[in-house]
């Protein structure tokens, strides 16, 4: 029996959702999964890092399935499903195909970018869904000609700034659309556009509100990675590279291509507009200083679509129309092997790579039994709480052991979180830290003694991965310190 196409497409995204899900339930969580966890514990309207969106998406999922990973994950797993839907509508309307909208939500489930980032409970999962609404609504704009269609696109922009701040970059690239494209500069004389960012600046008030009562720290956090350091190519080949890796060589080809536009056109005009800003900037930063493979991740749902829409296009000449046909053939095989070869790493260890392997560093394999080690020191040092001096150790032991954990220094990050009571400190407590980032010195301005009784190893299949010491402390100097994430 020969399956049709839409059976096979319906197949291929039924597996990756299951996959998806596997994944979210089995695999141990990263620090920033946990320390975004935290968060969720103590909803606000902002946190040192970023918004607020990663919480509430959180604790969502943990009111639901408890404080498991599937729980942590689950909320931004079913996000994921629906941004697909919203990518296929994108691709539909700008290609004017179905056809066009299905290959554009299977290049958009398949690339490693949304397989990591909507797996993961980071920012990165509700910035995503929202930048994938946000460009369904601008194409609702352009096939309707409704103004109205400009209140949506201002909700979408406004949800996308609580969850993470490259959605300005989304402004600027409707922006240029609106000013490059001769159709679209009509908008310009009417008032959709305008109340449509009045709108998200509305969605976004409570964040600048938390940032105006607390130092504008989260602002000042972000911007403050525009600071330039000495001119080198080495991160720009490096943010090539992870590109190349995390939206798969071939569908990145037909993006590029895709993303190249007639700008009367305004259907292909507001992609090339909205991609290519912010790809500048990041070429520009990059020059000069590390840009992360994950900061272009909002720009995936669109680059999704203009990679099916050059899969359709039959116009290419010279030397694109070779590469366009063979990336055409290869991007999906390809994407595939690249997509299961991941799971297979990160659920398995297939490749032995021990200390070395950075699924194994990035997630806290191997953490349950550190944490259950130092619990059974915990009780036999009649400890009340444990110290930590970083947010990823703080995170994992609350999450992983009985807690109380208290988080000493770093007190920017734990701004929304109560200040340790003395009385956890009449008895001994424990500080527990990774070796490499122990900071005894600090604990020791803080407690008259602190004596180390332990090293513990996080292992992998028998190798291990990073060395944990522990310390039993005693005799509290002055008021309490730290703060009860």
């Amino acid at each position: 029996m020969t399956l049709t196409r839409e059976t096979r497409l319906l197949a291929a995204l039924t597996i990756l959702a299951g996959l998806r899900l596997l994944a979210g339930a089995l695999l141990p969580l990263s620090a920033d999964e946990a320390y975004y966890w935290l968060w969720s514990r103590h909803l606000a309207a902002g946190y040192f890092d970023h918004p607020p969106a990663v919480a509430f998406v959180i604790r969502a999922g943990t009111f639901l399935f408890g404080a498991t990973s599937f729980g942590v994950r689950i909320g931004g797993i079913l996000l994921s499903f629906v941004a697909g839907w919203f990518v296929w509508r994108t691709g539909a309307i700008l290609g004017r195909d179905e056809k066009v909208g299905a290959r554009a939500c299977l290049f958009f489930n398949l690339t490693l970018m949304i397989t990591v980032e909507m797996l993961a409970a980071t920012p990165d999962t509700p910035s995503i869904f929202t930048s994938a609404v946000f460009f369904w609504t601008l194409a609702k704009v352009v096939e309707s000609k409704d103004g109205r269609w400009w209140l949506a696109v201002g909700v979408a922009a406004g949800l996308g700034l609580l969850s993470k701040y490259s959605a300005f970059f989304l402004g600027l690239g409707t922006l240029v659309w609106l000013l490059a494209s001769p159709p679209m500069r009509r908008w310009l004389l009417t008032p959709w556009p305008y109340l449509g960012a009045a709108l998200s600046l509305i969605l976004f008030a409570p964040n600048l509100w938390w940032n105006a009562a607390h130092g504008w720290e989260t602002f000042a956090f972000q911007f403050g990675r525009i600071e330039a350091e000495d001119f080198t190519l080495r991160y720009l080949l490096g943010f090539v590279g992870a590109q190349l890796l995390l939206a798969t060589p071939f569908i990145l080809v037909l993006g590029v291509f895709g993303a190249t536009t007639r700008w009367r056109d305004e259907r292909h005009a507001m992609i090339a507009a909205l991609i290519w800003p912010p790809i500048a900037y990041f070429a520009f930063h990059s020059l000069h200083a590390n840009v992360q493979g994950n900061w272009p991740c909002f720009l995936y749902p669109l680059l999704s679509v203009a990679a099916a829409i050059a899969c359709w296009r039959s116009d290419w000449s010279g030397w694109r129309a070779p590469v366009a046909r063979w990336s055409k053939r290869l991007a999906i095989p390809v994407a595939a092997v690249l997509l299961v070869a991941a799971y297979a790493q990160a659920l398995c260890g297939l490749v032995p790579m021990g200390r070395k392997d950075p699924l194994a560093r990035l997630l806290a394999i191997g953490f349950p039994e550190v944490a259950a080690r130092v619990e059974a020191l915990r009780v036999s040092a009649h400890a009340d709480a444990i110290l930590t001096t970083d947010y990823a150790s703080a995170a994992w032991l609350a999450f992983y052991g009985p807690g109380p954990v208290v988080a000493v220094g770093q007190d920017y990050r734990w701004s929304n979180d109560p200040a340790a009571d003395a009385l956890l400190f009449a008895h001994p407590v424990l500080y527990v830290s990774e070796l490499r980032r122990d900071d005894r010195a600090l604990i020791a301005a803080h407690f008259s003694t602190v004596a180390e009784i332990a090293r513990i190893d996080r292992m992998r299949e028998g190798v291990p991965i990073a060395h944990y010491i522990v310390y039993r402390v005693s005799g509290l100097k002055g008021a309490a310190v730290g703060h009860v994430p």
